[in-house]
């Protein structure tokens, strides 16, 4: 049969395998790497057998009960991915460490608010300044760029000798924090195969969430020195990892994506070979590239930021919404600020131990990775939408549950025990939907859905905008609850999550088994189909 890029998105593609006569004893995946396909009857005839099997956008059959990783691809993911623990430790480790920094340097409530936000207001310039880096130097070196960065701040705030020296090195670890944050997802979403790319591109959000652990677990392993010395090291501690990625990605190949941009196509295919399961295969996929690349056109980074925000065509535009709006409500969720202020949280719900309150966020922190790890792992069977809508719903009831408890300890002079649990439970629920849904599938999203010339700038983009909400929110979420009450903050958290549910379920269509080449087809499709839900029309 004769393979080719436009597959009819309207249309189920069955692929049945034929048996070689001449080989009766090989096995079904002997037949798929030798690619002997025959096409199924029309849908609606299809036999059993030809249902177990589709084909990927390249061609490639895969059975639909259990995806295959490939172990390179999955390699590069992890290494990758190993750059956002900084950015996890750094949440984590800093909602105990500012207890003791507020004490040894005798800050403000608004200080502390300045330095929590400071890393999130300054990464906004490392995520607009990581799409025309990575699109200049490649994927692998903006991501030994990030790391480095993020070194030097790590060193300056563990060596801090106030609060002026601590800020600098928050500034510094911000950029790299930013560079991250785009560089990773893109990186992985482009080496990863269609099928196994939900899982592979969340890994970012469970290596942040394993981070916050560490941090978490770091804060209260080192709660008992002295407050002079306790959470220098607690900040410090994350140049260890940075070191490890900063040599680690070394190892790691290009991404064939921006090879194949910077027809390097020799290189591409020695990379795709090895992270595709045969040979046709990965010449099926750069051909795919290839296309996508050369019906893009040019590339310039001036061109590309121009048409991207004056002049972008109606598919493009629907793709900007889609991007920024999950990564708005991303932030504007509050989730980061509940991380960094938990203790904050925990202390007005009754709790006074500094190591009590610690060791209720370690809790928290193993909530919140477990279920990062179980969405990664389904991703790419129940897709991102079922997800996120489940994700964010979860958020909006937890944080109104938060809210009602917050409000009945405000108002009551016992502290009863079932209130203090609520608050506890609903806190450990509003983490763990968000690591549901908006957490991991926010970064698949972002990556995935721009078409190759734009993903790099566009991802930037949307994760500037990201980066800019968490640090108003971060920055502004003591002063605001100081006037509405924390349960007044939960209440309005809890109403933009259910306006953020109904945003994705009106502009976020599903991407689940499309190459990153197709998905474009999703937002120019204005015809509605019973299986999947389009974008609105804008």
């Amino acid at each position: 049969m004769k393979f080719s890029s436009a597959l009819d998105p309207n249309k189920d593609h069955y692929y049945s395998l034929v048996p070689d006569s001449d080989s009766p004893s090989l096995k079904q995946s002997d037949l798929i790497n030798e690619g002997k396909y025959k096409e199924s009857p029309q849908k609606g005839e299809a036999t059993d057998e030809s249902r177990k099997y589709r084909t990927t956008p390249q061609g490639v059959a895969v059975s639909r009960r259990m995806v295959r990783f490939n172990n390179y691809a999955l390699a590069a993911a992890i290494l990758a991915s190993t750059n956002s623990i900084l950015l996890g430790y750094d949440i984590g480790v800093m909602s105990g460490a500012v207890l003791y920094i507020q004490d040894n340097l005798k800050i403000t409530s608004t200080q502390v608010e300045i330095l929590v936000g400071s890393l999130n207001v300054c990464s906004l310039i490392g995520s607009l300044a990581s799409g025309k880096t990575s699109d200049c130097i490649g994927r692998r070196y903006t991501i030994v760029i990030s790391a480095i960065t993020f070194l030097i701040g790590a060193l300056l705030m563990g060596l801090a000798p106030s609060f002026l020296f601590l800020m600098a090195g928050r500034v510094v670890a911000g950029i790299g924090v930013g560079y991250s944050l785009m560089i990773a997802p893109v990186y992985t979403s482009e080496i990863s195969p269609t099928m196994s790319r939900g899982f592979l591109s969340s890994l970012p959000e469970v290596f942040i969430n394993f981070g916050i652990l560490l941090g978490y677990i770091s804060n209260y392993a080192l709660s008992g020195l002295p407050e002079n010395m306790n959470w220098r090291l607690m900040l410090g501690l994350a140049a260890l990892p940075a070191i490890v990625v900063a040599f680690g990605v070394m190892a790691m190949p290009e991404s064939p994506h921006w090879l194949v941009m910077k027809g390097r196509f020799a290189e591409a295919k020695q990379v795709l070979i090895k992270i595709s399961d045969t040979e046709e295969e990965a010449e099926l996929r750069l051909i795919e590239m290839t296309k996508d690349v050369s019906n893009s056109g040019s590339s310039a980074s001036e061109g590309v930021w121009k048409e991207l925000l004056f002049r972008p065509s109606r598919p493009l535009r629907r793709i900007l919404i889609a991007a920024i709006g999950v990564n708005f409500f991303m932030q504007a969720s509050g989730n980061d600020a509940v991380v960094y202020y938990s203790p904050e949280v925990f202390r007005d719900a009754g709790i006074s131990s500094k190591k009590q309150l610690v060791g209720v966020t370690v809790i928290m922190g193993i909530a919140k990775t477990s279920f990062a790890l179980i969405s990664a792992l389904f991703l790419d069977h129940f897709g991102r939408r079922p997800l996120l809508l489940l994700g964010s719903s979860g958020m909006a009831v937890s944080l109104a549950m938060l809210g009602f408890g917050s409000k009945y300890l405000e108002q009551s002079n016992s502290n009863p025990t079932w209130a203090i649990a609520l608050c506890i439970v609903a806190v450990c629920a509003d983490v763990s939907f968000f690591s549901i849904g908006l957490g991991p599938v926010t970064w698949v999203y972002s990556s995935e859905i721009f078409p190759t010339k734009f993903r790099a700038l566009g991802s930037s983009l949307a994760i500037s905008v990201n980066r800019l909400v968490s640090g108003i929110v971060s920055m502004t979420f003591l002063s605001i609850s100081n006037a509405l009450s924390f349960g007044g903050m939960f209440f309005a958290l809890a109403g933009i999550m259910a306006l953020g549910t109904l945003f994705f379920y009106l502009f976020l269509p599903e991407t689940k088994g499309k190459s990153l080449e197709e998905i474009g087809v999703l937002f120019e499709d204005k015809v509605h189909d019973h299986r999947r839900r389009r974008p609105v029309d804008v």
